[in-house]
């Protein structure tokens, strides 16, 4: 039976529609910038050979998602690779909590091979200083590379509403310009999954609040994620006689925490009031974070306890427990002045945040001293004075 005129006519205009969107669509290569291939990575998978893949991130790392559906691509396209995989993603931790937590929650576990980095979402979240991020992220490139040079790594910056605001105003968030300006230094992938939200909500691919939905994406958006992200990892494996590294730059700030550690709670001396619950849980409802409760905690809900730290190192913070009796503190560096920090977030009504906190950097070589004091006051929405530290963090010599 003939179809009618009509009816093929419209046929034909809806193929044409469909082949023209689909020519219109944007390539996912077109937010990968290689400035170099991982190398170790993509010929340890022609070999066979076992292979250690890392994810060091936030919450949209920690999710189930892009991450998943990596693991799960590698698994089998690669059938006769032993794969090891880090999930290394901890919700609402950033570049600063990512450089003091990378020695124990990846290279601890061994040599990496391919390590993915973001922390563009969190650290706007976080309102990060920029210097911050940058001392950070070159930390972490640093420190890795230290301990095993042959690793390969992927700096990614995922989106946000606010990114993309900024991109349609002319304007590269800061984010985003710090992992790409780190990546092309230390010759690195880098994937700007931020910026391809924005072009393609702009090419009418799909809309923010229809698909995307939110930073921690959608299903839609964590398919979109790991489709550029497989990209990369196809494009790579094709390159692999493209040679590139070398010898390490030269460092772009010399105050960089490319030696970030945690130093044990049990190290603070001279309490006064604070002690050691070795196995702290919250005696509330409220949410915790997976690795942050069952452990050791420096506390007090004291006003006017103290203690000291002896620690040698160029920088020194705390990660504390900010939940909503979180109080403020006041503390000094050897003889420096005394310096007050509120404990307090906008999340400490809701669950015991890990909430890192820089008290010094830029110092000099050698031996340094840490006093802090609980104050006798707090942020007006707190209900107590608590300070809860679960780690300290030291950017050793």
């Amino acid at each position: 039976m003939k179809l009618t005129s009509f009816l093929y006519f419209t046929l034909l205009v809806t193929t044409l529609i469909t082949k023209s969107a689909a020519q219109n669509k944007l390539q996912s290569a077109s937010f990968i910038t290689f400035n170099s291939y991982s190398n170790t990575f993509a010929e340890k998978l022609q070999k066979n050979e076992p292979v250690s893949v890392a994810f060091l991130g936030g919450s949209i790392t920690n999710m189930e998602g892009w991450r998943g559906m990596v693991c799960n691509y590698l698994s089998n396209t690669y059938p006769q690779t032993k794969f090891k995989f880090i999930n290394a993603g901890i919700p609402s931790l950033g570049s600063l909590p990512h450089a003091f937590r990378l020695q124990q929650d990846v290279l601890d576990s061994g040599k990496i091979d391919l390590l993915f980095i973001e922390s563009a979402v969190n650290d706007h979240v976080n309102q990060t200083a920029e210097k911050t991020q940058r001392r950070a992220l070159e930390g972490i490139i640093r420190h890795t590379l230290n301990k095993n040079p042959k690793a390969n790594m992927v700096l990614m910056a995922f989106a946000d509403e606010d990114k993309n605001n900024d991109f349609d105003n002319g304007k590269i968030p800061t984010e985003v310009k710090v992992h790409s300006d780190l990546a092309e230094y230390y010759h690195l992938p880098f994937i700007n999954l931020a910026l391809e939200v924005d072009k393609r909500i702009a090419n009418k691919e799909f809309t923010w609040a229809g698909d995307f939905k939110d930073l921690h994406p959608s299903p839609f958006g964590q398919q979109l994620y790991f489709n550029t992200i497989k990209t990369y990892l196809e494009e790579n494996q094709k390159n692999t006689a493209n040679k590139t590294g070398g010898s390490l730059p030269k460092i772009l700030d010399k105050f960089a925490y490319t030696k970030g550690q945690y130093v044990s709670v049990a190290a603070a001396e001279n309490l006064n009031t604070f002690s050691i619950d070795k196995n702290w849980k919250p005696n509330d409802a409220l949410e915790t974070r997976p690795g942050f409760v069952n452990i050791p905690v420096l506390g007090s809900s004291t006003r006017n306890s103290t203690f000291d730290l002896i620690f040698r190192g160029n920088a020194v913070g705390i990660a504390v427990l900010s939940g909503p009796d979180a109080g403020m503190l006041h503390y000094r560096i050897d003889n420096g002045e005394e310096k007050t920090i509120d404990l307090f977030t906008q999340w400490s009504t809701s669950l015991h945040l890990p909430w890192y906190l820089l008290l010094g950097d830029e110092l000099g070589g050698g031996e340094h001293k840490l006093s802090v004091r609980i104050s006798e006051y707090h942020n007006k929405k707190s209900s107590g004075y608590a300070c809860r530290i679960v780690h300290f963090l030291v950017n050793a010599n």
